[in-house]
């Protein structure tokens, strides 16, 4: 039963890192039906800001999760002005190139500036480890899991309840119908970039926290596995990328704990196949309808 729960909470640790870049994954398809796969090397750009500012400049880490967050919701908006914005009456496939190409982008010129080795990343948040029936729960493990509910809850709230959440959800139903209504279709979609980046943002200290390594190529595999949540819970829901978040990290760790752990990305893709073979919408995922 130990190992049972302390795979379990490993799992929820990094299903909550997955399910955070999920998010912002559903956030953009959700608006203009694009999926940016430069949302993880967003989090690569985090951990180096976060290094930068710790070791080189040596501040406090606070400062450092804070600018971490700043860099990556900035890079976000840049992102979406430069790259996206001017092909937003494309086709969907132009952008789908470009955002591949700003991923690889990233990658080399971190590269390039700060080598292809790994950059240990000092601790950014400790605390004491939580005894619960007398199994150990790590500090940082419990604060994954609560950040990412928390921002779930905040995000569904920001939807519902506030007038840009309306706007948000008014750009996603109809652009056009929208844009007539009054709404600043442009603001509202640099707003979602926004939100989703600094998710990024926060994602990126939290798995630093949890495996303190900064690399080039660190946010490529973890935005793949969270495209893979945010289509097994229904890309577009917020609800759903949590749901497909926490069910990416549970299975890894599953397998993770039988002694298969080399087979895990396997088994992730292994979900995306059998997801998109059977019900392609995924959990919470609704069905759209194709004007003719």
């Amino acid at each position: 039963m130990s190992l049972v729960f302390s795979q379990l909470i490993n799992g929820l640790q990094s299903g909550s890192i997955y399910a955070l870049i999920a998010i912002g994954y559903s956030m953009v398809y959700g608006i203009i039906l694009l999926l940016n796969f430069a949302h993880g090397d967003i989090i690569m750009v985090g951990a180096y800001v976060a290094w930068l500012v710790v070791v080189n400049l040596s501040l406090p880490p606070a400062l450092a999760i804070a600018l971490a967050i700043i860099a990556c919701t900035l890079l976000g908006v840049v992102i979406e002005k430069v790259a996206y914005s001017p092909l937003r009456k494309a086709p969907r496939l132009s952008l789908l190139i470009t955002a591949i190409g700003i991923s690889f982008l990233l990658e080399n010129l971190a590269q390039l500036k700060f080598g292809a080795g790994a950059k240990n990343v000092p601790a950014l948040i400790t605390g004491p480890a939580l005894d619960i029936g007398g199994q150990h729960i790590g500090f940082t493990a419990v604060l994954t899991i609560i950040v990412s509910v928390v921002a779930m809850i905040g995000l569904t709230f920001l939807i519902r309840k506030t007038k840009m959440g309306k706007a948000m959800r008014a750009v996603s139903e109809d652009m056009g119908t929208a844009q007539l209504m009054g709404i600043n279709v442009n603001s509202t979609i640099s707003f979602t970039f926004a939100v989703g980046s600094a998710l990024a943002g926060i994602g990126s200290v939290l798995y630093s926290c949890a495996y303190p390594q900064a690399a080039p190529t660190m946010g490529s595999m973890l935005g793949l596995k969270a495209f893979v949540a945010a289509v097994l819970g229904g890309i577009g829901s917020i609800p759903g990328a949590m749901i497909g978040g926490f069910a990416i990290g549970i299975a890894e760790a599953i397998v993770s704990a039988i002694g298969l752990s080399v087979w895990k990305d396997g088994v992730v893709f292994a979900i995306l196949i059998i997801v998109l073979i059977f019900k392609p919408t995924g959990i919470m995922g609704k069905k759209i309808n194709e004007k003719v």
